[in-house]
C-alpha cells in the first residue's frame, strides 16, 4: 500500500513538473512571437545601432535645423519659414552674418514668435575663396553645418539644413528620415532637376536649396574636420559643394530621396507638382523664381492653401492617382491636395506620368540647359486641347474620411458641353494616408473610382488602395 502511495505521489509530482515546463514553454513562445509581431506589424518602431533594444520612433524633437540666410534676404523670406516652423516642437537657428537693422530689436523676442531664433555666424575672413564671380558668403553658409552642431542640443538624431526660401513639410520629413538608422552615417538629399547642373556640380551632391539631412554621429564627426576641408577647396562655387567634398573625404556618399526638391526651374511649376513621385513631399525651393502655385493668389497665400491640405493629410499631399470614366472615355489625374486634371480622351497610365513642361528652363541658350533628369511631355499649344484643370478649393476631415473640393480653372479654354469642361467641381473622398516604414520603402500608387453622381456639373471620386492584382487602366 505504501509503495502504491509513493508511486502515486511520484507520478503527481512528475505531472506537476511537466505542467510547469509546458506552461513555461508556451509563455516563452508567446513572448517571442509577440516581439516578432511588434517588429513587423509596426515598423515605425525601429532598432538603432547605438542602442541595445527598442527605441521610440523619430519625431520633430529629434531634429535640429540649420537655416542659411543673410540680413538682406531674411526680412523678405521669413514668411516662407513661418509656413512650416513649429516653435514648440522644433529646434535650430537661422544664421545671418549680422542682424538686420529693422529686426535687431525684435530679435530679443524672437524665441516666443513663430520663427526660429537668429544666430550670428562666425567670422570666415581667414578662409580663401577663389571662385571667379562667386560669393565668398558660400563659406559662411557652408559653416552653418559646423555651427548648428555646436549649438549642442541634446537627444539629436538628425541635422537638417536648408535655405531661407526652402519650405519643408515637417511631418513628411520625419517620415522620410524614419526609414533610416540614425545611429549610422547618412547624408540624405537630392540632386537638381537639370542634367547640366548635376554634371557641373556633381551627381553625388545634395543641393542645399532642396535641403539635406545628416545623421547625428556623422554630423559630429564632420563638424570636427570641416574647417580643414574648407581650406582645401577655395576654388569651389557654393556651400553645398564644400559639404559634399568633405563628406566624400570621409567616405560617405549621398542617399537620394526624391521628396527633396531643388526646383531649378522658373515660371509655372504645375507640371512638376502634379507629377510628384510616389514618395512624401519633403521640400520646395526657389519660390521667388516661380509663379504662385494657385492662380489669382500671391505666392504666400497659394502656399497657405497647400498647407491647409497638408494639415489634414500631409502624407497624401501631391500623390498622383489616375482613374477612368468609362461612360465618357475620360482620363482623370488627381494630384491630391493640389489639382485634378480631366482629359477628354482615353490615355494610358504611362502616358500620363511624364512631367508636363509647363515651366521654363533655369538658364537660357544652351542645349543641355533643357535636359532634365526625368521624362517630360510637351503641353499642347492649343489650350482647348489640354486637360481641364480643377484647383483645390477646400479640404475637410470627418467621420466618413477626408473630403477635398476642386473648382474649375477658366484660364485655359471656353466652355464646351461635349467635353469635360461642362464640369464645374470635383469632389474627392479619401482616407488619411499613414504609411508604415515598409510601405514607405516599397511605395505603390493608389487607385480611384469615379462615383455615380446625379449632378452633371459635379464629379465625385473615391481614392483607395489598389487590390493585389489590380491594374490601373480603362475597363471595357
Amino acid at each position: 500500500m505504501k509503495l502504491l502511495q509513493s508511486m502515486y505521489k511520484t507520478q503527481s509530482v512528475s505531472r506537476f513538473i511537466n505542467l510547469i515546463l509546458i506552461s513555461s514553454s508556451v509563455c516563452i513562445i508567446y513572448l517571442l512571437v509577440s516581439v516578432f509581431l511588434l517588429g513587423t506589424s509596426n515598423p515605425t518602431h525601429v532598432f538603432s545601432s547605438q542602442h541595445d533594444g527598442y527605441i521610440p520612433p523619430t519625431t520633430l524633437e529629434h531634429i535640429v535645423f540649420g537655416i542659411a540666410s543673410n540680413k538682406n534676404s531674411w526680412p523678405k523670406r521669413k514668411d516662407y519659414v513661418k509656413l512650416w516652423w513649429k516653435p514648440q516642437q522644433m529646434q535650430g537657428c537661422v544664421f545671418l552674418e549680422s542682424l538686420p537693422t529693422a529686426d535687431a530689436e525684435a530679435n530679443s523676442d524672437n524665441s516666443s514668435s513663430s520663427l526660429p531664433p537668429v544666430c550670428i555666424s562666425e567670422d570666415t575672413s581667414r578662409f580663401r575663396y577663389t571662385y571667379r564671380g562667386g560669393l565668398r558668403s558660400a563659406i559662411r553658409v557652408a559653416r552653418v553645418v559646423l555651427e548648428t552642431v555646436a549649438l549642442n542640443h541634446s537627444d539629436v538624431r538628425w541635422y537638417v539644413f536648408g535655405d531661407d526660401d526652402t519650405v519643408f513639410f515637417p511631418e513628411n520629413l520625419v517620415k522620410t528620415l524614419s526609414k533610416y538608422d540614425h545611429g549610422l552615417w547618412y547624408y540624405i538629399g537630392s540632386n537638381s532637376e537639370i542634367f547640366e547642373q548635376n554634371r557641373y556640380f556633381s551627381f553625388g551632391m545634395a543641393f542645399g536649396g532642396a535641403g539635406f539631412a545628416i545623421s547625428s554621429p556623422l554630423a559630429k564627426v564632420l563638424a570636427k574636420v570641416f574647417d580643414s576641408c574648407i581650406e582645401r577647396y577655395p576654388h569651389l562655387y557654393g556651400s553645398d559643394s564644400r559639404v559634399y567634398s568633405c563628406l566624400a573625404e570621409l567616405g560617405v556618399g549621398l542617399t537620394r530621396e526624391p521628396g527633396f526638391h531643388q526646383y531649378d526651374v522658373r515660371g509655372n511649376v504645375f507640371g512638376l507638382l502634379t507629377s510628384h513621385p510616389t514618395t512624401p513631399l519633403v521640400s520646395i525651393h526657389h519660390l521667388d523664381h516661380m509663379d504662385p502655385i494657385f492662380p489669382n493668389m500671391t505666392t504666400i497665400k497659394a502656399l497657405e492653401r497647400l498647407f491647409e491640405a497638408a494639415k489634414i493629410d500631409t502624407g497624401r499631399l501631391l500623390q498622383q492617382t489616375v482613374c477612368y470614366d468609362r461612360w465618357f472615355s475620360w482620363t482623370i489625374s488627381v494630384s491630391w491636395g493640389y489639382a485634378v486634371q480631366v482629359y477628354g480622351k482615353h490615355m494610358h497610365l504611362p502616358d500620363i506620368l511624364p512631367v508636363q513642361e509647363t515651366f521654363k528652363q533655369w538658364k537660357k541658350g544652351k542645349v543641355l540647359a533643357a535636359a532634365y533628369n526625368f521624362n517630360t511631355r510637351v503641353i499642347h499649344p492649343d489650350p482647348c486641347q489640354r486637360p481641364t484643370i480643377f484647383y483645390l478649393d477646400s479640404a475637410s476631415s470627418g467621420r466618413d474620411g477626408i473630403r477635398t473640393h476642386y473648382k474649375k480653372s477658366y484660364q485655359n479654354c471656353t466652355n464646351n458641353m461635349g467635353s469635360p469642361r461642362k464640369l464645374e467641381e470635383i469632389r474627392v473622398l479619401s482616407q488619411k494616408l499613414d504609411l508604415n516604414i515598409k510601405q514607405l520603402m516599397a511605395p505603390r500608387r493608389h487607385c480611384c473610382d469615379v462615383l455615380p453622381s446625379s449632378a452633371g456639373q459635379v464629379m465625385e471620386i473615391a481614392i483607395r488602395e489598389c487590390k493585389d492584382e489590380e491594374l490601373i487602366h480603362m475597363h471595357p
